[in-house]
């Protein structure tokens, strides 16, 4: 996800995103330490989406103030 589109949603969708990806990386984490994992590549795209959306989140706040 690109911060393009992140910034085009509002803010509770940013953070129903942000816990849908919280629970993807739970699960992912949970699968590589079972040796279940096949595409590692996930874990690094979802951590950073979930910066990518506490970025635009703290934009945001600091805009409002």
């Amino acid at each position: 996800m690109k911060a393009k589109d992140i910034r085009s949603l509002t803010t509770d969708q940013m953070l129903e995103k942000e816990k849908q990806y919280k629970e993807e990386l739970f699960n992912l984490r949970f699968q590589q330490a079972t040796g279940q994992l096949e595409n590692t590549a996930r874990l690094s795209q979802v951590r950073k989406n979930i910066a990518r959306i506490k970025t635009v989140l703290s934009e945001e706040a600091l805009k409002q103030n």
